[in-house]
């Protein structure tokens, strides 16, 4: 995984070389030194999870065959792409949430001088998708597809975040407008295209597939999108902060979370009553008092029967498709996420 890993962070540096010479604008130091700092600074920070997957999929397609160099650099584009993509996002998810850190460092627009410059970064690191793309992949018989297929996750993305945005309106906070469905469809858009389902697409086309022909691949890494939001939205809450890296916030931030929906649920109209008042509430008190309702209602218990009902549904979706193939793809993803703890 060390040697992938290095590998991957080697077509990184080749990108980024490449679109600091891109030949369709011309560069000065000032605008080249900007470009490479914001890209260190936002891509390759991550675990990189999304964009190794690219690589470890269309090996797995490959049936142990070995991959040529070329084959590696490939795939390792297509995953930079995702990453970029992933970049994209979060710098202006940052902005609209006002957040202060990102990735353990301040957030991009918190820097002295950057501000508001960063929602143009934003637009610049969307771009260079494009610009990789066209670099590396024009003439291959699915090169368009590889567009359509980001321009529709992109799209995606961006009306999930904008639901979940509208749902949790400042001065607008009712918990009677969450549930399951909204939850499911919040998950769908904003996560699972572009976390699960674009990496194997990815792959897939590269392995000269019809994503047409895999619409039931599509259905069972949303549902595995769905599982990993849900295992998040537990963590923040029961998680300990020193093995997830954070400090969870979901209560206090009103967020739509798989709990406080499940919550909702199965509690009494006293406990209702109580989580109307504490919910999405910044003080300790109120957080400790929803925490204490979530206790007292078993929703580990609830978390637990989610988990082990998901992994063998899922397990039944996968095996049940004619590609061994796709199978090995699909249960790598699973076998990442299953019952992991940050």
């Amino acid at each position: 995984m060390g040697d992938l890993r290095s590998k991957f962070m080697e077509v990184y540096s080749v990108l980024k070389a490449e679109l600091l010479k891109d030949p369709a604008f011309e560069f000065n130091d000032t605008s080249r030194q900007w470009v490479d700092r914001m890209l260190d600074y936002n891509v390759p920070g991550g675990k990189l999870n999304r964009g190794l997957s690219v690589v470890d999929s269309y090996k797995l397609l490959k049936e142990g065959k070995e991959l040529t160099e070329e084959e590696i650099f490939l795939a390792s584009a297509l995953g930079w792409c995702i990453e970029w993509l992933q970049a994209y996002f979060l710098v202006l998810d940052d902005i609209m949430d006002g957040s202060h850190t990102r990735r353990g460092q301040p957030c991009w627009f918190r820097l002295p001088q950057i501000g508001m410059i960063a929602a143009n970064d934003g637009i610049v690191l969307r771009n260079h998708i494009c610009r990789i793309l066209k670099n590396h992949f024009k003439g291959k018989p699915y090169y368009v597809d590889l567009f359509e297929l980001f321009n529709e996750v992109e799209f995606q993305t961006a009306s999930g975040q904008m639901i979940d945005l509208i749902t949790t309106i400042e001065g607008e906070k009712d918990l009677s407008k969450y549930s399951l469905p909204l939850h499911r469809r919040i998950v769908q858009f904003k996560t699972s295209y572009y976390s699960f389902y674009l990496p194997v697409a990815c792959a897939l086309l590269m392995a000269g597939e019809n994503l047409e022909n895999h619409i039931d691949v599509k259905n069972i890494l949303v549902d595995m999108g769905i599982y990993f939001q849900v295992q998040d939205d537990y963590l923040d809450c029961f998680g300990a902060p020193e093995v997830i890296g954070k400090v969870g916030t979901d209560i206090e931030d009103f967020k739509c979370s798989w709990l406080v929906v499940k919550a909702l649920e199965c509690c009494n109209e006293e406990q209702k009553k109580l989580l109307y008042e504490n919910y999405g509430k910044a003080d300790p008190a109120c957080v400790a008092k929803v925490k204490e309702l979530y206790n007292a209602l078993d929703l580990q218990g609830v978390f637990t029967q989610f988990e082990s009902k998901s992994y063998e549904k899922l397990i039944k979706s996968i095996e049940s498709h004619p590609s061994k193939a796709v199978q090995a793809v699909l249960k790598s993803f699973l076998g990442k996420i299953y019952k992991r703890q940050k």
